[in-house]
C-alpha cells in the first residue's frame, strides 16, 4: 500500500475504508451475546467461505479461517465477536436491530478489521503465492465479555492443528487519538477478579444488642482494611482492590445477622495475586473475629492479566514504525490473555479519539481509523 503511487494509494485507502464500513455496519446491526452468536458467526463465514482459506468450527460458536501459503511457521489474528446487553441510544442509521443488545464495546470493528485482513490475504496470495512468508489463522471467538471464551479456543487443540507459535489482536480505545496504533512490552491490561465477603453473625434487637454478632459492624471494618490494603500494595507495583457494593441486615433497628461486600480485584502478575488474596483473607478473618462472626472470602478465577511476549514485542515494534509506546499498564481486562498462556501474543490498542467510553450507549467510532489497524495487520502478516 505504502509502495503504490500516490494516486493509488488514495484509491486503495478508499475501497478499504467502504470495505471497513461495510462489515463493521452490518456487525453493528446484529448484535449477539456470549456464545449465543449464530448471525454474527452466519455473516463471518459467508465472507470468509468466498476466499482460498480452509473456514472451520473448532469449538462452540467460534469460526476460523486458515491460509495455508507454503509458508513457515502461523501466525494468528484473533478477533471477538460477542455483544453487551446494552439499549443502544445512538440514534445511527446502522444501530442495534437487536433490542436490548448492542456492539458497545468495538467488537463490531475487531470483525471488521480481521475480515478485511482476510480478504487481503486471500488478493495477495492469489496474486503471488509467495509473497507471504507465513500461513494465516484467523480467530473469530465468542464469549470475551462473560466467560473467557478465548479460553476454549486454546482448549480447542486449533493452534497446534494449524502450527500458530504466535498471535495478534487489537483492541479499539477511545482515550488515544484516532489512528493511533499503541501497546507495550510486558504487562499491558490487569488480571480481574471478582471478590465477595460473605458475613455471619446473629441478629438481635438493638436495645439487647450484646446478644447480637454484628455483621454489618465486621462488613464495615472489612471495607476499611480492604482499602488501606489496597493503598499499601499500590506503592508496590500497580493494582488495584476496591469494593463497589454492601449488603447487610433487615431493619434499622436489629444488629444485622449477615453482610455481603462485592468488589474487584486488579493485578499484573500472579504473584502479586496471591499475596493480595492472602493479605485481605487475613483482613476479613480479624475483621469479623472482632464482632464474633464467620466470614467466607471467595475470588473468583477472573482472567489472567494480558503480558506481551518481550521478544514478539521487538518484532512488533520493527513493524510498526509509528508504534506508539502505552507508559504504564491498565487496569482493564481482556481474555486475550488466555492465548497469550497458550503462545506468544502481542495485543495492540487503536486509538478512536471519540472520548465516549467503551460500554456506553452512545458509543460510536469513525471506521476510517480502522484503516491503521489494517495497515498494521498487513505490516505483521508480512513479517517473517
Amino acid at each position: 500500500m505504502t509502495d503504490s503511487p500516490a494516486g493509488a494509494a488514495g484509491r486503495t485507502d478508499e475501497m478499504d475504508v467502504a470495505e471497513l464500513t461495510r462489515f463493521r455496519r452490518d456487525l453493528h446491526r446484529i448484535p449477539e451475546l456470549d456464545f449465543d452468536l449464530p448471525e454474527t458467526a452466519a455473516y463471518v463465514e459467508r465472507v470468509l467461505g468466498a476466499l482460498s482459506c480452509e473456514v472451520s468450527r473448532p469449538c462452540r460458536s467460534c469460526v476460523c479461517a486458515h491460509f495455508d501459503v507454503g509458508g513457515t511457521g502461523c501466525t494468528a489474528i484473533r478477533a471477538d465477536m460477542d455483544a453487551l446487553p446494552v439499549t443502544e441510544r445512538t440514534g445511527l442509521p446502522f444501530a442495534s436491530e437487536r433490542p436490548g443488545r448492542m456492539h458497545a464495546c468495538g467488537h463490531d470493528a475487531h470483525m471488521a478489521m480481521a475480515l478485511a485482513a482476510a480478504r487481503w490475504v486471500d488478493r495477495t496470495v492469489r496474486r503471488d503465492p509467495g509473497a507471504l512468508p507465513r500461513n494465516v489463522l484467523f480467530v473469530f471467538q465468542p464469549a470475551e465479555e462473560t466467560t473467557g471464551g478465548a479460553k476454549t479456543v486454546c482448549e480447542s487443540g486449533v493452534f497446534e492443528r494449524y502450527g500458530v507459535d504466535r498471535i495478534f489482536g487489537f483492541h479499539v480505545w477511545p482515550d488515544l487519538p484516532a489512528g493511533t496504533v499503541a501497546s507495550r512490552p510486558g504487562p499491558l491490561l490487569a488480571r480481574s477478579s471478582e471478590v465477595t465477603a460473605s458475613f455471619t453473625g446473629r441478629s438481635a434487637h438493638i436495645a439487647r444488642y450484646r446478644e447480637g454478632r454484628d455483621a454489618l459492624g465486621a462488613a464495615a471494618r472489612f471495607a476499611v482494611g480492604a482499602k488501606w490494603l489496597s493503598r499499601k500494595l499500590e506503592q508496590e507495583e500497580p493494582c488495584t482492590l476496591r469494593f463497589g457494593r454492601m449488603e447487610a441486615g433487615t431493619v434499622r433497628n436489629a444488629v444485622a445477622g449477615s453482610a455481603r461486600v462485592e468488589g474487584s480485584l486488579r493485578v499484573f502478575s500472579d504473584a502479586m495475586f496471591d499475596r493480595a488474596c492472602a493479605e485481605l483473607d487475613a483482613v476479613a478473618r480479624t475483621a469479623a473475629g472482632e464482632e464474633g462472626c464467620e466470614v467466607e472470602l471467595g475470588f473468583s478465577e477472573g482472567y489472567p492479566p494480558v503480558v506481551n511476549d518481550p521478544a514478539l514485542f521487538e518484532l512488533v515494534r520493527g513493524a510498526l514504525p509509528r508504534l506508539e509506546e502505552v507508559p504504564e499498564p491498565l487496569l482493564i481486562a481482556e481474555d486475550f490473555s488466555f492465548y497469550q498462556r497458550h503462545l506468544p501474543g502481542v495485543f495492540l490498542l487503536l486509538g478512536t479519539g471519540t472520548g465516549t467510553p467503551l460500554h456506553a450507549d452512545t458509543f460510536d467510532l469513525d471506521e476510517r481509523v480502522l484503516l491503521r489497524g489494517l495497515e498494521a495487520y498487513r505490516r505483521l502478516l508480512t513479517t517473517a
